[in-house]
């Protein structure tokens, strides 16, 4: 379909820089652009053409370059037109209001993108993958977003839609046609097909718990009794002095943060002050920032001094010491272990380093990425995340065929209850990719993009 606006925005981001790009997509995008240039023809499609942006009173704005796609050819299916200027703010609002004189109008946020959507570009999962891989933050975020843009999402769900469409023409054949020379209904066929196929969904939809991390990164505290070494380790993930060490204990009153570098995922360590008995109001305060920073975090990292006896830490923080959410890093591996610090927390996992040479350092964060990887906080490249929009749509399918599955456990009278839950399955599957007509959620989720995309 062919939208019947004329849209302009800045597509790359405000301020000064070497260059800027200005879209212009509809009816009018073509004509716009050849009369600002003072061309007797458009410019040829997907060539670059320079020239002077005249203003409609006559008034050269800036050199230009312009590149014209044809429609059906460009990015939302519409005659375009892309702009680049010089990137000067103010050359940048002089075209744009100089297209808005020409007939066109502000596009809002995302209005591009659902342009795309609508016209049959792209899917709703690809649409949304476009945001994501702008605000990527990580080498894993970008990847899991080009692999949405990609289509991954849309070649999962068609897989799993005809898988279903298979199992719902089998039952509506028997229903619809009950005296035909069909093969005997065997309800167990049909039910085995739907399970494992709502099992598949399932196990897709889990992976939301990855999406965060994707999109904002882990976070982990470093908690432990004071002078056992957090302010090292965080300095040692770093790779920088970040915090200062100290022989005196308590000298870390607050929380101090850090990325961790090294890792295809953005990571945050926290550094958190000593947990000891303490009668000064400072240091008291300081160790309750260090327990509220432990409950929000998503790992723990509990740093002992190897050669001292286990530490007294508080009940609150020893709650929070579970097996795939923590783990013992044993600092200072040149001295004697002490004997009682093997039993202590022993169901989770330790890593024993020394924090005073590079080389400990080196392995200190290989040892902490290891950890995150085992604790299955960071996807693999090979992993497609889902996003919660995603998740709640393919567990909402699974359900509906898992309530499928019941009703044909039942004989074949509940053989057209189970067709029902099997279309309701497929309507929720194609949620996920668009299928659905739904203004308000489309009007949201396009809301949150940038303006220009």
């Amino acid at each position: 379909m062919a939208d019947t606006e004329t849209l302009v925005a800045p597509a790359s981001a405000a301020g000064t820089s070497a260059l800027a790009l200005i879209r212009v997509d509809g009816p009018l995008a073509h004509g716009l652009v050849t009369s600002a240039l003072s061309r007797s023809e458009t410019p040829a499609m997907r060539h670059a053409s320079m020239g002077l942006w005249r203003s409609v009173d006559g008034t050269v704005i800036d050199q230009v370059v312009v590149t014209c796609h044809a429609q059906g050819a460009s990015h939302t299916g519409n005659a375009a037109a892309e702009i680049t200027c010089h990137g000067n703010p103010l050359l940048v609002r002089r075209i744009v209001e100089d297209c808005l004189a020409r007939g066109a109008r502000m596009a809002e946020p995302g209005e591009f993108t659902r342009r795309a959507f609508v016209n049959g570009r792209m899917d709703l999962s690809q649409a949304e993958a476009v945001a994501d891989l702008i605000h990527a933050t990580s080498e894993r975020a970008l990847e899991a977003a080009r692999r949405q843009l990609a289509g991954e999402m849309g070649v999962s769900i068609a897989r799993w839609t005809d898988a279903a469409l298979s199992v719902l023409a089998t039952l509506e054949a028997h229903i619809d046609f009950p005296e035909e020379d069909l093969p005997p209904e065997d309800p167990a066929g049909p039910c085995s097909k739907i399970l494992a196929l709502a099992q598949q969904l399932e196990a897709v939809a889990a992976t939301e718990r990855h999406d965060a991390a994707l999109r904002s990164g882990i976070r982990i505290a470093v908690v432990g009794a004071p002078n056992a070494g957090k302010s090292s380790l965080l300095n040692a993930l770093a790779g920088e002095a970040r915090a200062l060490v100290s022989a005196e204990p308590g000298t870390t009153r607050d929380y101090l943060e850090a990325r961790m570098t090294g890792l295809p995922l953005a990571v945050t360590v926290v550094d958190t002050a000593g947990l000891r008995s303490s009668t000064a109001d400072l240091e008291r305060a300081g160790m309750e920032r260090s327990l509220t920073q432990a409950a929000s975090a998503d790992f723990l990292l509990v740093v002992v001094d190897r050669s001292h006896p286990a530490p007294e830490l508080p009940d609150k923080l020893m709650a929070l010491l579970k097996e795939g959410h923590a783990a013992v890093v044993e600092n200072k591996s040149d001295l004697p272990s002490h004997p009682a610090l093997a039993q202590w927390l022993k169901n989770l996992p330790r890593l024993s380093t020394c924090l005073k040479s590079e080389d400990g350092a080196s392995k200190a964060r290989a040892g902490v990425a290891a950890l995150l990887e085992k604790a299955d906080l960071v996807p693999t490249g090979e992993t497609l995340v889902v996003s919660a929009r995603h998740a709640d749509s393919l567990r909402r399918a699974a359900k509906a065929l898992e309530q499928a599955a019941r009703h044909l456990s039942l004989g074949s009278k509940e053989t057209e209850l189970a067709s029902a839950e099997v279309r309701s399955g497929i309507n929720a599957l194609g949620e996920v990719i668009g299928r659905v007509d739904n203004e308000r959620m489309l009007d949201k989720l396009f809301a949150s993009f940038c303006i220009g995309k």
